[in-house]
């Protein structure tokens, strides 16, 4: 018997139709969700509307089964900067999953990690090494790690509002209660409001703390450190014996105009960095802990503890050709100058509406990450209105907003947190002009019926009766 002929059969080449499967069992979404996943995920969702089925998404478009398009201003989160289905990176996956490789086989060093790193620290000159995981909380549970067996200390500051994932370690540098509530006991931390120096040294002058992790621009309600902080809160913590670290996962690979969001600021060099959504193109999570060389030797003191830090899937093949396409199409396409551009364009013309509307206060933001808040509007009739939703649930009005913008302009949009009165917009990194254009129309229109008095109030009082009913 030949050795072809030993071989045996792949069960995969009878039994498994990923095709027909979805054909066949597509329809059951929202119940399968119900049924054996997050049942208030569906429930959320038809609650505002936002129940769609979606059959096909490209660039920073979605579409339903009627050949509607949807215009996305949310990147999942972040996660689609080039948009999805990017040619290049959909090539690259193909490329490595018919390459064959021997990945994984966590006795040997493949060469795409040390090619990817060697890219991304060419973004971070300051730093020298690269730890790779599964996703961005995990990119902050490994810097957390890292900063505390650096420095010998406990105690990681974090500041009031901040997000930095929902895993054990990340959630205790969580600035927001409503994540962390029933969830402890967590690790030693301490919140310290953003930009707030003088609360930093009194906290650092107690010799205990590891360090301060800390987003340039907040995710939860887009507010960025103020001018000279980041420089300032890092000489402080050096001069404590601490670490500086910039959590980049949302904000990272151009988000804001900058490769970096840090690098804004001249002379801000962060002990660590982390990175995650963006780098996996929309397809294979991945995470990134970036750091100086001497952090690095000695968390990896030893071939003892060769694995004292390690990931099951970190650095497999898959990620790794998709972190390295998304670098290639950055560069090659020029994204970060298209964020400044656009984003630019975008800001200025929301911000122009302030003066329009007066139940807008407030566009402000970097690049292609803008928070537009909203505030309690002068004349008598809007104020009783919004007097009303914010005895409700403060954020209300927001989620008033965001609900006519999809289901009556089809443009995907998020509140920016809860108990929040704004609208974070994360699009894909390649809009452009006309998608500007469509969107600042389709926002023009729901101020002018919020404003008008019209449908917009009449969800409102649904929204109001929900929350007072879940209270």
């Amino acid at each position: 018997m030949t050795t072809a002929e030993s071989a045996p059969e792949s069960p995969g080449t009878k039994g498994f139709d990923l095709g027909a499967l979805l054909a066949e069992r597509g329809a059951e979404r929202y119940e399968l969700h119900t049924r054996y996943l997050n049942h208030q995920l569906p429930r959320m969702l038809r609650t505002i509307g936002f129940d769609k089925v979606y059959v096909r998404a490209e660039g920073a478009h979605f579409w339903d089964a009627d050949g509607n398009d949807y215009l996305d201003m949310l990147a999942g989160f972040g996660v689609m900067g080039l948009g999805r289905h990017h040619p290049v990176v959909r090539k690259a996956l193909h490329d490595v999953l018919d390459a064959s490789l021997a990945d994984l086989t966590r006795f040997d060093c493949q060469p795409l990690p040390g090619l990817l790193a060697e890219k991304l620290l060419a973004h971070s000159p300051h730093l020298d090494r690269v730890f790779f995981g599964n996703s961005g909380t995990e990119a902050v549970e490994g810097a957390l790690k890292f900063a505390r067996c650096a420095t010998g200390r406990p105690r990681v500051l974090h500041c009031e509002h901040a997000f930095h994932g929902l895993t054990t370690g990340s959630l205790s540098v969580n600035g927001e209660s409503g994540f962390r509530d029933g969830f402890a006991p967590l690790l030693p931390d301490t919140a310290v409001p953003l930009g707030d120096l003088d609360a930093l040294e009194r906290e650092l002058r107690k010799g205990d703390v590891a360090a301060l992790i800390v987003e340039p621009v907040q995710g939860k309600g887009v507010h960025e450190a103020p001018p000279g902080y980041l420089r300032a809160a890092q000489e402080l913590l050096h001069r404590h014996k601490a670490l500086l670290i910039a959590d980049e996962v949302q904000t990272g690979l151009g988000r804001t105009g900058d490769f970096y969001a840090f690098q804004h600021e001249e002379g801000v060099e962060p002990d660590l960095v982390c990175v995650a959504k963006a780098l996996s193109g929309g397809y294979v999570p991945v995470g990134a802990t970036i750091g100086r060389d001497w952090i690095f030797k000695k968390v990896y003191s030893s071939m003892d503890r060769v694995l004292v830090h390690s990931a099951s899937f970190g650095a497999n093949a898959q990620a790794m050709a998709a972190g390295l396409a998304v670098l290639s199409v950055m560069e090659d396409e020029q994204i970060v100058a298209n964020v400044r551009t656009t984003g630019e364009l975008l800001r200025t013309r929301l911000a122009a509406l302030t003066d329009r509307y007066e139940l807008l206060s407030d566009v402000r933001g970097r690049g292609l990450m803008i928070g537009i808040e909203f505030g309690r509007p002068r004349s008598l009739k809007l104020r009783s209105r919004w007097t009303m939703l914010q005895a409700a649930r403060k954020g209300l009005f927001a989620q008033m907003v965001v609900v006519p913008l999809l289901q009556r302009h089809r443009i995907l949009t998020q509140v920016s947190g809860d108990h929040m009165e704004v609208i974070k917009l994360i699009p894909p990194l390649v809009i452009g002009e006309r998608d500007v254009d469509r969107f600042v129309s389709a926002f023009s229109a729901v101020m002018d019926d919020a404003h008008d008095g019209g449908l917009v109030w009449e969800f409102g009082r649904t929204l109001v009766k929900q929350a007072v009913a879940g209270r």
